[in-house]
């Protein structure tokens, strides 16, 4: 026993006799993980020193420390999703590591809370992710959310107007309103992005408004097209409740998050890029075949005949007839596009600086679109605690739009008075710029194209800031602050001048001219502040936990002026004897609550739950909150280690399910009214719509089920999507008893619902290092019900039953087309797609590069109004045709024209397939520029791109893709003499360097 004491002591005594030198033998390395894309820190990489169980772990800022029994020592460096990698160190002190992103996994992050982002692999919820090179790469796009037709599930994407500066729907998902907001919600940075369409009062000078659909058809811009897409490094899109419940009130019609480009660190990049090319008509439809007896078939007053006989040979004796068509959609509008940007900084600070001027054309003269961008964005590490970010963002843009679409005062517009206007009348001005009356119409199209003004000015600053700080960190945990503001703001200026040598002046009332001026002043504010905490256990169990607060400001001021009987033709509006002013003001201020937990267990299991709550000024009770929730839940099973399979790499199975909401159209909460002068005295009175202090939002609850496989290390990836999507708490203008005192009133009254699925392949059939094929398609397919409506089915949108309108009722699909067919209103159309599918396909073969996007859109009805004024004035190209009556005898006009009452011909099936993209390029080779540039340019690339230039469809007008009444719910789909889309060819040079 003593022996075994003093043998103890004696390990002890060697023990500390020699533990100096054994501490003086270990040695200390300290350093950084950084992502070699982003040369951000990497947190929680292992480090390993290798042959041992001796290791660490980075931090959340990738920083870490390491002790190692001796120098130099093999670190291995590893973390889920980032390729491994074994780094030989021969010296202690400080080191950087750089990692690189893993390409044989799905690592690209999806946010899933307003501060926190999760790996896709993880994901629940079916996002759509577009990268910059998407975007922009294979062709730039007139517009950001044009960019955005054909590239992902889920949306239906039309043309409001082909005029330049864009004009767009989209609508995610089915419809999901009847008189709210249907239009997603746009976040750029943080920041709330407005994108309004704000009319310029034209139809002062149309009557658009006066019969039909009462809905915005004043052929404006949206505003998103201010953003510039070269700016974007990327986009997603939240495309119904389940993912979007987070931004509440406002997330019922979807959200589209844009991410602008940030610096990265390192030497500073520059990039210039240039892009020529021009516009045409994607489809000209030609002109009538006449002859006497058609002519006379036209006219049935026998002395009008001769006249129109006698009209018509002059004027072939005189040159012959002119296609007024052509004539005025037949420009080749031509296109500019100049980007440069610098991009570069250091450890601490990081910048991305660009300017960007685009010009455009139009294929009618005198339109085009002219806007200049510059974007200022920075990222300083203040300490390893505090992260600051800036983006900013100037636009000055202006476009003139001319006078198209519908109208009601006998035929102003220019697409209108086209299609009455015989090719034998003579409409060019005369050796003094004297315009000829139109015996056709009430204006010259050609006087109108020339001499109206419709001009649209726009002065747009965009800020936004974040920062981000660590409160709290160690080897498992970390609490972490997110303080977000934002600011969108801008004055907006429309002018439309309408001369008094315009034909119709006489005829509008105003024989001495009309001027017409607006401006906006728009403001929005946002705030928000969140804690992150981020925990995890020794057996890889993580928690997110996040709650935070938002406050946004809305605030807009508008102010039209209607001038009448200028004087002397001048276009202030003082010089007038009529001037009426209307302003429309609209404030908003919303504040909520967001709360989120989120649990994922070694990348398994992955669940996320969640609450947003929020209240308004604009709901009846400001104080009121609503309640929004969230919860989803992603089951990798190939995580599992169940088996093992060359085929399938990824099972994932998914559920998520989310509540958003929809704001009352403003004004509806009460009664308006208006002022008015009696006898002299000046007075109110209330209109005729009864408010509801008691509307409820709308509310929107989806379900998604889904599933995403990868097969053959993942160079295949399917994703699979089924959702359920209810409307409840609709909220509808209906119709009142006279008794009351009003017409119609606003409440809450049905509930619809959209069905369907998406269904998206992508594939690498072949990767060599000479040649890479990548491949995608997409299919979806959306149905939608009314499944309940508390007042008597109603009609909407549209010019009536007799020529086909849109109809809401009980049991039916929201977006029916209805028609009188003997005496009986029955379902002739649905503008709602059958289904659409895409197919993308990229090709690499050494340096060159080949693009392309087919879009094939399976039914979907419009209301063709323009066919059937063709129709009425005996003018439709195809109107002597023998392909519709079945006896063979009626041209295709006639015949139309006789199904009135009987059919519904003027409701037109909207399919196409069209190639939407296409690209070719050639880059040149490093070692080339190298040899030709003595390293100065780094990459330069040039080639040919062009956006719609194959399109075949049925469809009996311009565009397929195409609807007048703009953003409206339901409406879409409506043509009437609109402005012609175009196809665009674009050649195109980038160099860096």
């Amino acid at each position: 026993m003593k022996k075994r004491t003093h043998f103890s002591k004696m390990k002890i005594l060697l023990l500390l006799i020699f533990a100096p030198a054994i501490l003086l033998a270990q040695e200390t390395i300290t350093g950084k993980v950084v992502v070699e894309s982003t040369g951000e820190g990497a947190p929680f990489m292992n480090i390993i020193e290798e042959g041992t169980n001796n290791g660490t772990s980075s931090d959340i800022d990738g920083a870490f420390s390491i002790i190692v029994s001796s120098l130099p020592v093999n670190l291995r460096v590893s973390a889920l999703g980032f390729t491994e990698k074994v780094v030989n160190v021969t010296t202690a002190g400080d080191i950087t590591i750089t990692v690189s992103e893993s390409s044989e996994s799905l690592e690209e992050v999806v946010v899933t809370g307003l501060a926190t982002s999760v790996k896709r692999s993880n994901a629940a919820n079916a996002v759509a992710s577009i990268s910059s090179e998407e975007l922009v790469g294979i062709t730039p796009p007139q517009t950001l959310d044009g960019a955005l037709a054909g590239k992902f599930t889920g949306a239906l994407v039309s043309s409001n107007s082909g005029a330049p500066g864009g004009g767009l729907s989209v609508k995610l998902r089915g419809v999901t309103s009847v008189n709210g907001n249907v239009q997603p919600l746009y976040i750029i940075d943080g920041i709330f992005l407005d994108n309004s369409a704000i009319p310029g009062g034209l139809n002062a000078a149309s009557g658009a408004a006066a019969g039909g659909s009462a809905s915005n058809q004043d052929n404006p811009t949206n505003r998103v097209a201010d953003i510039n897409p070269d700016d974007i490094e990327n986009i997603e899109i939240l495309k119904g409740a389940s993912a979007a419940a987070i931004y509440g009130s406002r997330a019922a019609a979807g959200v589209i998050i844009i991410t602008t480009k940030r610096g990265k660190q390192g030497k500073t990049k520059f990039n210039f890029s240039q892009a020529v090319g021009f516009n045409q008509a994607i489809n000209l439809l030609g002109q009538r075949s006449y002859d006497e007896t058609k002519i006379r078939s036209i006219f049935s007053d026998a002395a009008r005949a001769d006249l129109e006989v006698q009209r018509f040979n002059d004027a072939i004796a005189q040159g012959g007839l002119t296609d007024y068509e052509d004539e005025v959609y037949g420009e080749n509008g031509i296109n500019l596009n100049t980007n440069f940007s610098v991009s570069g900084g250091n450890e601490k600070t990081t910048f991305f600086s660009g300017i960007s001027h685009l010009r455009e054309d139009g294929i009618v003269k005198n339109t085009g679109y002219e806007k200049t961008s510059l974007r200022l964005n920075i990222d300083h590490r203040v300490n390893e605690n505090i992260k600051l970010t800036l983006s900013s963002n100037y636009v000055n843009s202006v476009a003139d739009r001319s006078f198209f679409n519908n109208q009601n005062n006998g035929g102003v517009t220019i697409g209108y008075a086209l299609t009455s206007t015989y090719p034998w009348a003579q409409l060019f001005p005369d050796g003094n710029g004297i315009y000829p009356s139109n015996p056709y119409a009430a204006s010259n199209p050609l006087q109108t194209r020339d001499l109206v003004r419709n001009e649209e000015t726009n002065d747009r600053f965009i800020l936004g800031g974040t920062a981000n700080i660590t409160l709290y960190k160690n080897d498992n945990s970390n609490l972490r602050a997110v303080l977000r503001g934002g600011l969108d703001t801008y004055t907006f200026g429309t002018n439309a001048f309408f001369p008094r040598v315009l034909q119709f002046q006489s005829r509008a009332g105003d024989p001495n001219g009309l001027s017409i001026q607006g401006t906006t002043r728009n403001k929005n504010i946002n705030y928000a502040g969140f804690l992150v905490y981020d925990y995890t256990t020794k057996n890889d169990l993580n928690f997110t936990t996040q709650i935070g607060f938002t406050n946004e400001i809305f605030d807009r001021n508008t102010i039209l002026v209607t001038a009448r009987d200028l004087v002397a033709q001048e276009s202030n509006v003082d010089q007038s004897s009529s001037v009426v002013t209307e302003q429309t003001r609209i404030k908003q201020e919303d504040a909520g609550f967001f709360a989120q937990e989120e649990v994922n267990f070694q990348d398994k299991l992955i669940g996320t739950i969640g609450l947003r709550g929020d209240k308004s000024s604009n709901n009846g009770d400001a104080n009121k909150l609503y309640y929004y929730p969230k919860a989803s839940l992603a089951v990798n099973l190939h995580n599992f280690g169940l088996w093992e399979s060359e085929v399938f790499n990824t099972v994932k199975l998914r559920v998520a399910y989310g509540e958003a909401g929809n704001f009352a159209p403003f004004g509806s909460l009460f009664v308006p009214f208006s002022s008015n002068i009696v006898d002299g005295f000046k007075g109110i009175f209330l209109e005729n719509t009864l408010g509801d202090a008691n509307l409820e939002p709308e509310r929107q609850k989806e379900l998604e089920i889904g599933t995403d496989l990868g097969f053959l290390n993942n160079k295949i990836n399917l994703e699979f999507s089924y959702y359920v999507k209810r409307i409840d708490d609709l909220i509808l203008n209906a119709a009142i008893e006279p008794s009351s005192g009003f017409v119609d009133r606003w409440l809450n009254g049905g509930e619809l619902e959209n069905y369907g699925f998406e269904v998206g392949l992508n594939a690498k059939p072949i990767e060599t290092e000479s040649f890479k094929w990548n491949a995608g398609i997409n299919f979806w397919k959306n149905t939608s019900e009314v499944k309940s409506l508390d007042i008597p089915a109603f009609n909407l949108g549209a010019f009536g039953s007799g020529f086909g309108t849109f109809r809401l009722e009980e049991g039916a699909s929201a977006t029916q087309i209805v028609a009188e067919i003997g005496g009986e209103l029955l379902e002739v159309g649905n503008s709602e797609p059958d289904f659409q599918f895409t197919f993308n396909n990229n090709f690499r073969y050494k340096d060159f590069e080949l693009s392309f996007l087919w879009h094939w859109k399976k039914g979907g009805d419009n209301v063709n109004l323009s066919l059937l004024l063709t129709d009425s004035s005996g003018t439709s190209h195809d109107y002597d045709e023998i392909d519709l009556d079945p006896a063979g005898e009626t041209g295709n006009g006639p015949y139309r024209l006789s199904q009135l009452g009987v059919g519904a011909p003027y409701v037109d099936d909207a399919s196409y397939l069209r190639l939407r993209e296409l690209g070719f390029y050639y880059n040149v080779p490093v070692k080339t520029l190298k040899s030709w540039t003595k390293g100065y340019i780094t990459d330069m690339k040039f080639g040919f791109s062009g956006r719609n230039l194959v399109n075949i469809f049925d469809y009996n007008s311009y565009d397929p893709e195409v609807s007048n009444f703009g953003t409206n719910g339901i409406s879409s789909g409506v043509e009437v003499s609109p402005f012609p889309s175009s196809k665009r060819y674009m050649f195109h040079l980038s160099v860096g360097f």
